[in-house]
């Protein structure tokens, strides 16, 4: 069974309750939004279960030019923002569903959320992943308390398996959708910026496929202050929002090869409510290549000493990317929502990541085979303050001359000023150095 709603539900008319004139005209042509006060309901109700996470003004404000204020989802305890929108579904089934448990199949940051609230609402929770799903994740839901079960090689053999258990012992079967329950929990995100950050003039959150952060928050927002700005951010790889936008219509699922990059912003449209509060109620969704997201990664790590993953770091990235440059000089909140990236994909994303800024770079050289060649490149490379991360030296298949060794070298700058005052050195004293490009 799927958790749905009525969609008179879920959009209804709320001009009634927008009291200056001016703001009712922005909303004249959307006049179906999420209820207010079903948004307010979810903030009282998870307020116990949820962290109320900071707000906080941001070092890379100077570097963008405008006041930045990062929201901290990545800090709920399982490291994502679908807490809230989770939380709210669980609490708002009904005594004999709860007594009877539910049932999820996937190893998103949904499935996490689930495995989590259900655990300490004491409701039983089962989660169905595949042979082939990451160890770790599994670990983590056993350590929530959630029953894990291992089937089937594919999400789709999860899925069945997981409707048939469903099906066979009364467990409520619950996959990531938007229903007005689950969104208006998501909507309490625009609740707290708003609260938190004064004079807004634009909010960012992270986009693709699964956007309910997005239509839930900027319902919450727009009817807060129809002026404020909410931009959606999504992946020049599969821009799913978009195509769904001009389509009129979830689109139809995109490859992705990537999927444990880019987690859940890679998934499909799932819901034409979503959809449709998104087309009327966001000013702008914009894309962003996949070396914007991995800087806006580094971005984040060297000035907020926060680890968070593509999904976490995708809004960030379109103030990277410089793609919103209208909000030079004004108040911005970016949503961080999540921080699930696992330690082996965190440390390739980082190292990719360094080299797109420029901060670790690879050069080759030719220098004469005989003591003190050596000395006097590594002399160079101290006196430039260039740091040695490894030195390699091949004489065997080298094509020069006889005598000669191909030296290649990895260095760490300070950053890209830094590396063309290395590299202006180094081509005046050895004029056939090769800069390796990334």
């Amino acid at each position: 069974m799927k958790i749905v709603s009525r969609n008179e539900d879920l959009l209804m008319d709320t001009r009634s309750r927008i009291t200056q004139s001016s703001s009712t005209t922005i909303l004249s042509s959307c006049n179906k939004l999420i209820r207010f006060e079903d948004i307010s309901a979810a903030a009282f109700k998870i307020q116990c279960g949820v962290q109320k996470t900071p707000c906080m003004y941001s070092r890379l404000s100077k570097q963008y030019g405008m006041d930045i204020y990062l929201k901290k989802e990545f800090l709920q305890y399982t490291g994502s923002v679908k807490e809230r929108g989770v939380l709210y579904l669980l609490t708002s089934l009904p005594q004999d569903q709860q007594r009877k448990g539910v049932i999820v199949a996937s190893d998103s940051n949904f499935s996490m959320a689930v495995a989590y609230h259900a655990s300490e609402l004491r409701i039983p929770v089962f989660v169905i992943m595949s042979t082939s799903t990451s160890p770790v994740r599994v670990k983590m839901c056993r350590e929530y308390g959630a029953m894990v079960i291992s089937y089937g090689t594919t999400a789709k053999d999860s899925q069945i398996h997981a409707r048939r258990l469903a099906q066979e012992n009364g467990y409520l079967y619950l996959e990531e959708e938007d229903s007005a329950v689950y969104l208006s929990g998501l909507g309490t995100v625009g609740l707290e910026v708003y609260e938190q950050v004064p004079k807004l003039d634009a909010v960012i959150f992270p986009a693709g496929g699964h956007c309910g952060l997005l239509a839930g928050s900027a319902a919450t927002l727009k009817y807060l202050n129809p002026h404020i700005s909410v931009i959606g951010v999504e992946s020049e790889s599969f821009p799913v929002l978009q195509h769904s936008l001009k389509a009129g219509h979830p689109a139809e699922d995109q490859a992705c090869n990537n999927h444990n990059f880019y987690g859940d912003v890679s998934g499909v449209c799932f819901g034409s409510n979503s959809l449709q509060l998104t087309g009327k109620l966001v000013d702008k969704v914009v894309a962003v290549r996949e070396e914007d997201i991995l800087i806006s990664m580094l971005r984040l790590l060297e000035y907020e000493r926060a680890t968070v993953d593509a999904e976490g770091a995708i809004g960030l990235a379109a103030l990277v990317a410089g793609k919103l440059p209208e909000l030079k000089g004004k108040r911005v909140a970016v949503v961080i929502c999540s921080g699930n990236l696992e330690l082996h994909l965190l440390q390739k994303c980082i190292a990719r990541a360094l080299t797109l800024d420029n901060t670790v770079c690879r050069f080759s050289l030719v220098i004469s085979d005989c003591p003190g060649d050596m000395s006097k490149l590594l002399e160079i490379l101290a006196r430039e303050e260039a740091r040695v991360l490894d030195i390699k030296q091949e004489r065997t298949f080298v094509t020069s001359e006889l005598f000669t060794v191909e030296v290649i070298c990895t260095v760490e700058t300070r950053d890209k000023i830094h590396t063309a005052q290395l590299r202006n050195a180094l081509l005046e004293r050895y004029p056939t150095t090769t800069w390796t490009q990334r």
